[in-house]
């Protein structure tokens, strides 16, 4: 793809294929995946400060602090790579206040789409359970997907009111899955 590079956010509930489709997207598109519980995974493996705060607030199901998750997200955004290239934010923002701290991390830049993967809670249920690992008991799931919905829910009409919302329907195979998101990134590219 040409032109400017993308600045993209993808949303879903756990299980929604979204690793999956991010994969086929930077594949598509070029951008860089930027997910933040990558880099959560990456400072709990190297036993840094943040790291040993994240894995105790994830060892309890919570989510790391929005102050915490802006500086990480606003230190990658600066690097060359990401304005050479774009990105695509797999798990952030996740809540309002992180939506209005990326606004002003990327300034009049802007987010070019916000995609939200539309997969219904009994499916990703399902799928999750039938991975089964040892924190998909049908209890955490449900625990996970109700604090996504508290959380994130509000976004969608954050990101719906400021035109960037593109919400995709999830259900099918990968690849039908992928063809809806490509025709999403080939307008707005």
């Amino acid at each position: 793809m040409s032109g400017r590079p993308l600045h993209l956010v993808i949303l879903g509930r756990q299980g929604s294929g979204k690793g999956t489709q991010c994969v086929n997207l930077v594949g598509h598109s070029g951008t860089l995946h930027v997910s933040t519980g990558d880099m959560l995974r990456a400072a709990v493996a190297d036993g840094t400060e943040l790291g040993k705060k994240a894995e105790a607030i994830m060892n309890a199901g919570g989510l790391v602090s929005d102050e915490t998750m802006n500086g990480v997200v606003a230190e990658r955004l600066a690097k060359h790579d990401i304005k050479e290239h774009g990105v695509l934010l797999d798990g952030f923002p996740r809540t309002v206040v992180q939506a209005e701290a990326l606004e002003r991390i990327v300034g009049k830049r802007g987010i070019d789409a916000a995609i939200n993967l539309d997969v219904p809670v009994s499916v990703v249920t399902e799928r999750m359970l039938a991975r089964g690992g040892s924190d998909d008991t049908a209890e955490a799931i449900a625990r996970r997907l109700s604090l996504y919905d508290e959380q994130t829910a509000p976004l969608i009409d954050w990101f719906d009111d400021r035109g960037v919302l593109v919400t995709v329907d999830g259900l099918g195979t990968e690849e039908e899955v992928f063809a809806r998101l490509r025709s999403v990134i080939d307008a707005r590219a």
